[in-house]
């Protein structure tokens, strides 16, 4: 059936061909679609500065809710480039073929494209096809959105912020700046981290409350307060007394993914270095200890265990 069509295609086409004009109509057609090209990409241009100014708004929003907002819009501009650009060139071509043979027979010509896209699709479009549908899935579930921090599965390395979606792809930049494309069928999973930060905790135990809160405040100060290292410092989230002679002081930081070092490691080193340097003797009781602390992932952890209780 499909060695018919396709010689049914074959013969529509020998017999355009085989028209006196035929060479000028074709040429008339390719001018088209690269008039109709170039049309899509000035108007992906303005939905792309649009795009940007949605970014720039979402940055600048007072409030989470009104962030998530302009980021779905930012998301959907994303996706429409790209449709935008595929349905300009599609009528256009569409229209300049009717006008240049307006005696073509229109439901014949609906069953050969119909036809010569099922036998296409098969082959080289079926990749572009298996694209689309996991895209569509992604962007419909909201999975993520233009500005959310992901890590892809099942790949071990593969994360970084989303720039870009489409429905074929998905464009991320890491934090050592390096791009990353992806073929929307190849994510079978996506870690999101909200707000593109992580809340590490760090618990120290002390002998001497005074003290140990002054030499946390010392290490605290050398940390940079910037979104990229530590947004918004560190800060001293709880004091409190755990025996006689033992305080259990618990500092918090938020770090994007990434440099969580900066707590884990240069803030328990720096403190204990700190410590024994001092002429007096040793203030920190134990090594502290660096743990995850996002407050809804512990809620969550809270019913689970509850859960497990009864």
């Amino acid at each position: 059936m499909e060695t018919g069509i396709l010689q049914e295609i074959t013969n529509e086409l020998s017999s355009f061909v085989a028209q006196p004009n035929a060479l000028r109509s074709l040429i008339l057609l390719l001018v088209s679609v690269v008039f109709a090209y170039i049309v899509s990409h000035f108007v992906a241009l303005g939905i792309i500065k649009i795009a940007r100014l949605t970014a720039s708004a979402s940055d600048n929003a007072t409030t989470e809710m009104k962030r998530l907002q302009y980021r779905r819009l930012e998301t959907h501009l994303s996706v429409a480039i790209a449709l935008v650009r595929a349905v300009i060139v599609g009528v256009v071509a569409f229209v300049a073929w009717q006008f240049i043979s307006p005696a073509a027979n229109y439901s014949t010509a609906a069953i050969g494209a119909s036809a010569f896209f099922i036998v296409i699709a098969g082959a080289t479009a079926g990749m572009i096809l298996r694209d689309i549908t996991a895209g569509s899935a992604m962007i419909i579930e909201r999975w993520f959105d233009v500005g959310d921090f992901i890590r892809v599965e099942p790949f071990i390395d593969v994360s970084g912020v989303v720039e870009r979606i489409t429905l074929r792809s998905t464009k991320l930049r890491n934090i050592n700046g390096e791009v990353i494309w992806l073929h929307n069928q190849q994510i079978h999973g996506v870690k999101v981290t909200p707000g593109g930060l992580r809340t590490l905790a760090v618990d120290v135990f002390v002998n001497n409350e005074k003290i140990g809160r002054s030499l946390v405040k010392r290490v605290a100060d050398t940390i940079p307060s910037e979104p990229l290292t530590v947004a918004g410092g560190v800060h001293i989230e709880k004091s409190e007394q755990w025996g006689e002679k033992l305080w259990l002081i618990t500092v918090i930081g938020r770090t994007p993914p990434g440099r969580e070092w900066l707590l884990e490691d240069y803030f328990i080193d720096s403190l204990r270095d700190i410590d024994a340097k001092r002429r007096a003797y040793p203030v920190l009781v134990r090594k502290p200890i660096a743990r995850f602390a996002d407050p809804a992932a512990e809620q969550s952890f809270r019913r689970a265990i509850r859960a497990n209780n009864k």
